[in-house]
């Protein structure tokens, strides 16, 4: 039996981080054993990113502002839904999880929402004044899409727990499933001499990497000042060199370049701006620990990447999958501080290479366990397909349903 299942996102654009990663690799997944998976987005038709795309994608946009109001998304949905045994929305707070249930609120076509992280009370900490705002979106916006939603799936039971601390306003049938990618393409390709190609002042060198969007929420300011510390205290090897890999362009950026300036640690930073396929790849073989000081994460695609390749991670504990990577040796956790991150890094420096030998092994051990695609991509579908059916034995809809 074959199911038809329509991913909602605001963009597919790489450079989005995470989610798109993730429905990528669960599409190619489900793609393959003969499921027919679709996308539609806010992305206008012409975007770049859309060329050479194997999946059918439906981009409606260009979406109009940060909240991506599409005028025709909630028609054509309407219109199409008929063709899909089920709609799964990834993210809560743009026009394409709102139009969603707009469109099938009434409709005997199910849908699904995957948060991806963004419920998590650390936006209402950190951010009261939006936090304000969204409350007044909320009642009306984010509250009913959920609490109508056939199910609201959480990547991990730490991003279950916080989601119910944001609102006291909420009410949702809550499924905890396991997450992931295929990781590296080919573990035994050395990717290495792909990244080092473009990136020659690297070579020789000891490499610390950061890998995503640099944005205050993933804490990279709190890594170049325990850099800085440990460089002042004279626990800096001068081989090692902290790779910023990742789209950085916006003032945030310009902040961080001027912070590792004032630390002294300029000549230890390396800018390579967005990594993608081989380059990405070498670049998490080259690394020798991927590091991840962020004040946020409901799961880290980047993260379970770097396992596959047997990078060893230095998480935050605002990272929701680290209880399982540091039960299984597979990397070192910290609070999301200065001390936290530098207590990190300097435990990874202090270790004897038989011991590093030995974490980058666990890595690979936790990836194939614990994160990936397959995995995830049996969970997802054994969850719809007792849904669906229960559904569809229920409250029969067309001859062609599951």
């Amino acid at each position: 039996m074959r199911l038809r299942i329509l991913h909602a996102l605001p963009s597919i654009n790489p450079a989005e981080g995470g989610p798109v990663e993730g429905v990528r690799q669960l599409t190619k997944v489900n793609q393959r054993v003969g499921h027919q998976v679709e996308i539609v987005c806010l992305d206008a038709p012409d975007a770049p990113w859309l060329a050479g795309t194997t999946t059918r994608v439906h981009a409606l946009g260009p979406g109009r502002g940060r909240y991506g109001y599409a005028p025709g998304y909630v028609s054509w949905l309407k219109e199409n839904a008929c063709n899909y045994d089920c709609v799964i929305v990834n993210g809560i707070w743009q026009y394409h999880c709102y139009g969603t249930w707009l469109a099938l609120r009434d409709s005997p076509v199910p849908y699904f929402v995957f948060p991806h992280g963004m419920l998590d009370p650390w936006f209402k900490h950190r951010h009261p004044l939006k936090h304000l705002k969204k409350w007044l979106y909320w009642p009306w916006g984010g509250y009913p899409v959920l609490r109508d939603a056939r199910a609201v799936f959480f990547t991990c039971e730490e991003e279950r727990r916080l989601a119910r601390e944001s609102f006291w306003l909420y009410d949702c049938d809550e499924i905890v499933l396991n997450y992931g990618t295929e990781g590296v393409p080919d573990p035994a390709h050395d990717y290495r001499p792909a990244f080092l190609a473009k990136h020659e002042g690297l070579r020789d060198r000891r490499l610390l990497l950061f890998l995503g969007r640099v944005h205050p929420k993933k804490g990279p300011d709190l890594l170049f000042r325990a850099v800085g510390q440990i460089r002042r205290a004279g626990g800096w090897d001068p081989a090692l060199r902290v790779v910023m890999a990742g789209p950085a362009d916006g003032d945030y950026a310009g902040t961080l370049r001027a912070l590792a300036r004032r630390e002294g640690i300029e000549d230890c930073v390396y800018w390579t701006g967005l990594v993608l396929g081989d380059e990405k790849w070498g670049a998490f073989q080259a690394a020798e620990a991927f590091v991840l000081p962020s004040h946020q994460e409901n799961f880290g695609i980047a993260v379970v990447e770097a396992l596959s390749t047997g990078t060893p991670v230095l998480l935050s504990r605002q990272v929701n999958i680290w209880p399982e990577i540091s039960a299984d040796g597979a990397g070192f956790d910290g609070d999301d501080t200065i001390a936290g991150c530098r207590a990190m890094l300097e435990r990874w420096l202090a270790l004897a290479e038989p011991a590093r030998q030995t974490m980058r092994r666990q890595a690979v051990a936790t990836f194939r366990q614990r994160y990936t695609a397959i995995v995830a991509a049996r969970t997802l579908l054994a969850r719809l397909f007792l849904m669906l059916v229960h559904d569809s034995h229920a409250n029969p809809r067309s001859p062609g349903s599951v």
